[in-house]
């Protein structure tokens, strides 16, 4: 559950009513509503062109809408009628590219924000935020001393220290390695849940999304497609798009039989028949590697076609006698050759199943 859910109270933070933007004629985001509660944080997840950037531009004040309206903490600063400056709307933004001012320490860099305070509070909040992410003694030095990664620390805090009331992260994690990547999403979401900040990530990566997220909504061609959790995403997607994007498979045609049971090329899938599909009717049964096990003692045998290292495991990519092919998940200590008969069982009870429109 959402750390938001668990108090229904919480002030609702951000309202996006029905929102459009365009270039000219060109649609670039069509219709999107969702809400964010006070600590909440949601997450605008799709591949690249699909829209995530510029509704966050939009929310952040630098795109016009075409229709609808944006609010922050109750108060409209995004309408046809109503645009309200990016650095009125007591927003934080983080970037890729992580935009720290090279010719300013590390504590000037971080005080930019809360001018308006007095020395003493500025330098305490300074220190305080420091401390948060393990680089108390830092405020000397320079960006240009800092690693990529404590550079990103950096921006974020910076971000933080004016106690926005919404914090904006367009793609943070991009320029990084993997192990990186995910050490400073779990760190960043431990921060943003301590500060009780309502924000917003902008990745293509669902295990950004997965590791950050409370909330995460898909977005397909300028459309919101899903906005849920990251369980629900995972094992009901909303489409087949969601389906492909969230988690690694494949899919087979199958027929539905009846009110309760689709036949496959592997087996009879049952209680997965989609609302409104009457017998005969074509589906897509989406098979992901984890539904598929392979056992030297199984009838049903496939082909060795393809293989990926994962290091703990092998993504096998397996051809059955029909030609269809399944992806398969195996512990790296079974090593299979390329061209190997296998066997293997099937595990088709999580499976999810889209009509053929």
């Amino acid at each position: 559950m959402p750390d938001s859910q668990k108090n229904p109270q919480q002030k609702i933070m951000l309202a996006v009513n029905h929102v459009s933007i365009a270039y000219g004629r060109n649609a670039v985001v069509e219709d999107v509503s969702l809400q964010l509660k006070k600590g909440e944080i949601g997450c605008f997840l799709g591949p690249s062109g699909c829209g995530k950037t510029t509704l966050l531009r939009a929310i952040a004040g630098f795109e016009p809408l075409k229709k609808g309206d944006v609010q922050i903490n109750k108060s409209v600063v995004s309408s046809i009628n109503t645009h309200l400056a990016p650095e009125k709307r007591n927003i934080g933004m983080v970037f890729q590219d992580f935009a720290l001012f090279p010719h300013l320490t590390i504590a000037d860099n971080i005080a930019f924000g809360i001018r308006y305070l007095k020395r003493v509070e500025q330098q305490l909040r300074i220190q305080q935020l420091l401390e948060m992410v393990s680089l108390g003694d830092y405020g000397n030095r320079y960006p240009h001393e800092l690693s990529g990664g404590q550079q990103q620390r950096i921006a974020l805090i910076r971000a933080l220290a004016p106690k926005p009331d919404l914090l904006l992260m367009d793609e943070p994690f991009s320029s990084m390695d993997v192990e990186l990547r995910q050490e400073l999403a779990t760190e960043i979401r431990d921060i943003l849940k301590q500060e009780n900040i309502t924000a917003i990530l902008v990745t293509h990566d669902q295990n950004e999304a997965f590791l950050v997220a409370d909330t995460i909504g898909v977005m397909q061609q300028g459309r919101l497609t899903q906005w849920a959790e990251g369980y629900e995403l995972y094992h009901q997607p909303a489409n087949a798009f969601i389906a492909d994007f969230i988690g690694q498979g494949v899919f087979i045609e199958g027929e539905v039989l009846c009110e309760h049971s689709i036949k496959t090329p592997l087996e009879i899938v049952h209680e997965k028949v989609p609302k409104g599909c009457q017998p005969g009717c074509k589906v897509n049964v989406f098979v992901r590697p984890d539904d598929i096990i392979l056992d030297e003692s199984a009838d049903l045998k496939a082909t060795v076609v393809g293989r990926e290292f994962r290091g703990a495991n092998f993504i096998y990519s397996l051809e059955l006698a029909d030609g269809n092919r399944l992806l398969t998940l195996e512990h790296s200590h079974h090593r299979h050759a390329i061209g190997d008969e296998v066997g293997l069982r099937l595990d088709l009870e999580h499976v999810v199943v889209f009509a053929i429109k």
